[in-house]
């Protein structure tokens, strides 16, 4: 890899992960325009690692609290904070299985640019809706077994590229009465396991491949760990007045634009 393209690609990757704007629509378009060949496995790994330091670093007093209380769960000492992580985890279990299960398929058949587009388009307008009619008072308080599951089954359907994993997540916490900042940061807690699955698994998969150049393994997750961890910081101070309408409105031109490129093409 190029340097120009360690830099392009971490940065993206930083700040499109946490965004409702789906960092595969993204990731697309340098590769096609300028014809950079695949970044590589350990590029992932990496980048993977970044985003999840960021989205750890962030939430890190919040955590501490869930780790407390669910570690007090295990004495017999129930709580909110036991309860919320148990429901991050049985809500991470859908996209889990579905990966599992339907990476193969969904490599040989979801991975096309018309897809990404599509898919940046149409889910950028049910999160337009979300956000229009569906968003209400609901905190995480209100958070039970029946809609972190809902929740969780929305996370699945990012497998397909082009939907946004933070995306789908907020539309379907939206949906169900949550506010955007309690939507979001339900959403960006849930990240942390499927990230820390995905590099786990990326990390497996690297172990034994010869010719990792580390420095560039090195930049790409300082760059992805600090866009990502602004990223969340001006997501979450800014979400409450702006809304999602801008992201809306961005996915729409974004699609557009796949879908004239690859038109062309």
């Amino acid at each position: 890899m190029e340097l120009l393209q360690v830099l392009l690609l971490s940065l993206i990757q930083g700040f499109t992960e946490f965004l409702p704007i789906s960092s595969s629509a993204h990731l697309i378009l340098p590769s096609q325009l300028l014809g950079w060949q695949d970044q590589g496995l350990a590029f992932d790994v990496a980048v993977h690692f970044g985003t999840l330091l960021a989205v750890v670093a962030y939430f890190r007093k919040d955590l501490t609290l869930l780790l407390a209380g669910w570690f007090g769960s295990l004495r017999g000492n129930r709580s909110h904070e036991s309860d919320l992580v148990w429901l991050i985890g049985f809500a991470t279990v859908p996209a889990g299985l579905a990966g599992l299960l339907g990476s193969d398929f969904i490599e040989a058949n979801l991975r096309s640019a018309w897809v990404i587009a599509w898919a940046t388009i149409g889910f950028g307008i049910l999160l337009g809706v979300a956000d229009k009619c569906g968003q209400g008072e609901k905190t995480l308080l209100n958070m039970t077994f029946k809609f972190a599951m809902v929740i969780g089954l929305a996370q699945a359907l990012a497998l397909i590229p082009g939907t946004s994993r933070s995306g789908i997540t907020m539309t379907a916490a939206l949906l169900l009465g949550f506010s955007r900042v309690e939507s979001a940061r339900f959403s960006f807690l849930l990240s942390i396991p499927i990230i820390a699955l995905s590099a786990a698994y990326l990390s497996f998969k690297l172990m034994g491949e010869a010719g990792v150049d580390w420095a560039h393994m090195g930049l790409g997750f300082i760059l992805s760990c600090l866009s990502a961890y602004a990223c969340i910081f001006f997501f979450m101070q800014l979400i409450s007045r702006m809304g999602m309408m801008p992201f809306v409105i961005y996915r729409m031109l974004l699609g557009g634009v796949l879908l004239f490129l690859f038109w062309q093409i």
